[in-house]
């Protein structure tokens, strides 16, 4: 299990390359909450997501000859952006597995971080299988997105950042996919901020993490389907979930619906871009799936990533409802 110990040493592997992100906040939206919220915008990091702090922290671990073949990962986007960049920095090569529907901006993005990009049905094909496969056919290093301690002691940067600045806080709400930014975020509290409740937010379609915290052991589940596209994951890491169990006090959902009006919040009233996934955390905040009434609240936005046309489909969406 990595400790806080592993994200102060990513922190320094990251000073300089990795962007100190903003921390933003909103009279309206403390108004909507009846909460001091403070938004962590990791949309504004380096390839447009927190994915950049994890993969470039993985990469720096590996020895000269672990480099030498490069590295491949599985991703629907952000980590394949992140990695691929993280690798150009270091000058390797790098091999992404990618859905053959991931969004076109994430696509031309780690293409054109010099990546070679393998594409795969995510409903019918095992991502993991065909990377493990490319991977030992190449002599590459393998990285995924979530499962693997360099890759949640990277992430935990994000909330290290935020409760240094802010102090401590009530409450910390993170997105979760597969585990490796709440896991990171939950290891940062428990040293930093030990009376903080910390509440994951996972898609309604997709609540694999919900279930396996509540049942004690990891479940896996169909790939779910929703516009959430980074956090449509079948189940959590097993080098996450011993840190979820010890360290995070729950997990909600939140719908399609409710992260569309948290993607129009962001855009007309802070002037800012999240994508669906990056919006899960503050739609349970903004749209009541948490009360948190009072409180501070450290919220992280975890990604910004997608492409003008399908953001505005999405908000045309609900505005002809």
């Amino acid at each position: 299990m990595p400790t806080v110990d592993d994200v102060r040493t990513a922190r320094t592997r990251l000073a300089g390359v990795a962007h100190k992100t903003p921390v933003l906040t909103s009279r309206t939206a403390n108004e909507i909450a009846g909460a001091m919220l403070f938004f962590k915008a990791e949309n504004l990091q380096r390839t447009g997501a927190f994915k950049f702090r994890g993969a470039y922290n993985a990469i720096a671990t590996l020895d000269a000859s672990a480099r030498k073949n490069g590295v491949v990962a599985f991703s629907s986007g952000n980590h394949a952006q992140a990695l691929a960049h993280a690798a150009k920095l270091h000058g390797i090569s790098a091999t992404i597995v990618m859905p053959r529907d991931a969004p076109e901006i994430k696509v031309a993005a780690t293409r054109g971080y010099g990546a070679e990009i393998v594409f795969y049905d995510r409903y019918s094909d095992d991502r993991e299988e065909i990377s493990r496969r490319l991977a030992a056919e190449r002599g590459a290093s393998l990285i995924p997105p979530y499962d693997h301690p360099d890759i949640i002691a990277g992430q935990g940067t994000a909330a290290l950042e935020l409760i240094e600045e802010v102090g401590e806080i009530d409450l910390l709400a993170v997105p979760l996919g597969g585990g490796g930014l709440l896991a990171g975020s939950a290891l940062v509290t428990r040293a930093l901020s030990p009376g903080c409740a910390v509440i994951g937010v996972e898609p309604e379609a997709g609540n694999d993490g919900q279930q396996s915290l509540r049942s004690g052991d990891i479940v896996h589940i169909p790939v779910p389907k929703s516009i959430a596209d980074g956090a449509v994951t079948t189940h959590v890491g097993h080098h996450n979930f011993p840190v979820l169990k010890r360290d995070v006090t729950d997990i909600v959902t939140v719908s399609d619906a409710q992260l569309i009006e948290t993607m129009r919040f962001f855009a007309e009233r802070m002037k800012i871009i999240v994508e669906p996934t990056g919006c899960l955390a503050a739609a349970a905040l903004l749209q009541g799936a948490v009360d948190c009434a009072g409180k501070r609240v450290g919220v992280l936005l975890s990604g910004g990533n997608i492409d003008l046309p399908a953001l505005s489909t999405l908000l045309q969406r609900r505005a002809s409802d």
